[in-house]
């Protein structure tokens, strides 16, 4: 049971680090499930109100809101996406995904990273774990039985296991055997168009990398993977020849693009399959961060975090991390596999090559195909849980 006294030192069962959407959500399913509150301590380096202002947008699968409606943390405000079209510029065969093919009401939702943290935290609030808000850990010691915990302040924290939800510490634990760059930087932004499509996002594959546009309120979030060098002019221009180099590229599906809003952009890595670990377990980012294409890295630690809880309420020691890592490992490799290959397949071949010829084909064959079509589906949906 978690002990957070008066002195410096405390005690808990399960130590969360990372109070962000897989966190938060790792810590209602525990409960759920039978776990005390009292034994579950989460620890993150931001105050509540910081993180539920952040106004980045995320992508949940249909399987993820199955899992945020267990915990009671649906509905969140939230665009429907009912179908997705993905496409090669330049290039015939396309897919369309359609939610109807599969009896659900949506392939998916857009909804902003702050909103889904602020409903999981209030549906979590009643449940009353000890949330230690802003709290920096600055090591991780591993004992024969158990883990300490040593905070930025002084304190200190003893558990039985340590769950890494966000990344950011690095333990030997934290080490990835798969690391590397991708030769792309994400461009992100909201934009608005003239003939907008309602939920219907694309995924539009280019030279330099993929494009997708999710449709969000009165338009679309914008991720347009490029190289660094196109990136860094892309940032220069003025909103209008933005918009109108990113008419060129997406094309005219959607009408003319109208206005955009401030553009960020960020280097595109992959880092998955963390060292294994006696007492520390890695979830979320924390175990593997993946390209933005396709949008399932949230997805895919949400799904960890429910085979977690689930292990962890049976039996709360390492022989459930031993058994986590064998469960989760086909799931990982498919999903990390399937975005490392939609990310740099298409972009390794230059425009006008018979290999680009063959991409756009195989996108035609997939849509013709519905068992092949039905697995791309149910992957980007459900994962393999």
């Amino acid at each position: 049971m978690a002990d957070t006294g008066t002195g410096m030192d405390m005690r808990c069962d399960i130590l969360i680090c990372g109070a962000g959407p897989v966190g938060l959500g790792a810590a209602a399913l525990l409960i759920a499930r039978g776990v005390a509150p009292s034994g579950i301590v989460l620890i993150d380096a931001k105050t509540l109100p910081q993180t539920a202002a952040d106004p980045r947008s995320i992508a949940l699968s249909h399987g993820s809101r199955q899992i945020l409606q267990e915990i009671g943390a649906w509905p969140i405000e939230s665009n429907a996406i009912r179908q997705i079209h993905v496409s090669r510029r330049g290039h015939f065969g396309r897919t369309l995904i359609d939610c109807g093919d599969y009896g659900l009401p949506a392939l998916g939702y857009v909804a902003r990273y702050g909103k889904l943290v602020a409903g999981l935290a209030a549906a979590l609030e009643a449940r009353a774990p000890v949330i230690l808000r802003p709290a920096r850990v600055s090591a991780l010691i591993e004992e024969q039985d158990a883990v300490i915990a040593r905070l930025e302040d002084g304190r200190q924290l003893r558990a039985d296991i340590v769950v890494q939800a966000e990344g950011g510490l690095y333990t030997e634990q934290s080490a990835k055997a798969r690391s590397r760059e991708y030769d792309q930087t994400a461009i992100v932004a909201h934009v608005q168009a003239s003939a907008p499509l309602p939920q219907r996002a694309f995924e539009r594959f280019t030279a330099e990398g993929p494009l997708a546009l999710l449709p969000q309120n009165d338009g679309y979030a914008l991720v347009w993977c490029v190289r660094p060098d196109h990136a860094r002019s892309l940032l220069a221009l003025s909103d209008a020849d933005f918009l109108a180099r990113l008419g060129n590229a997406f094309g005219g599906r959607v009408g003319r693009f109208t206005a955009v809003s401030a553009r960020n952009a960020f280097p595109l890595g992959l880092n998955a399959e963390p060292a294994p670990s006696t007492r520390i377990v890695a979830i979320g980012n924390a175990a593997q961060t993946l390209h933005p294409v396709a949008g399932q890295g949230l997805n895919l630690g949400l799904r960890d975090a429910t085979s977690l809880a689930r292990l962890l309420a049976r039996q709360n020691s390492p022989v459930s991390l031993q058994q986590f890592d064998a469960q989760r490992r086909a799931d990982r490799r498919a999903t990390v596999g399937l975005t490392d290959l939609m990310a740099t397949v298409f972009a390794r071949a230059p425009d006008g090559s018979l290999m680009q010829t063959l991409l756009g084909a195989g996108l035609g064959l997939i849509d013709g195909v519905p068992p092949v079509k039905r697995l791309l589906a149910e992957q980007m949906m459900f994962g393999r849980r």
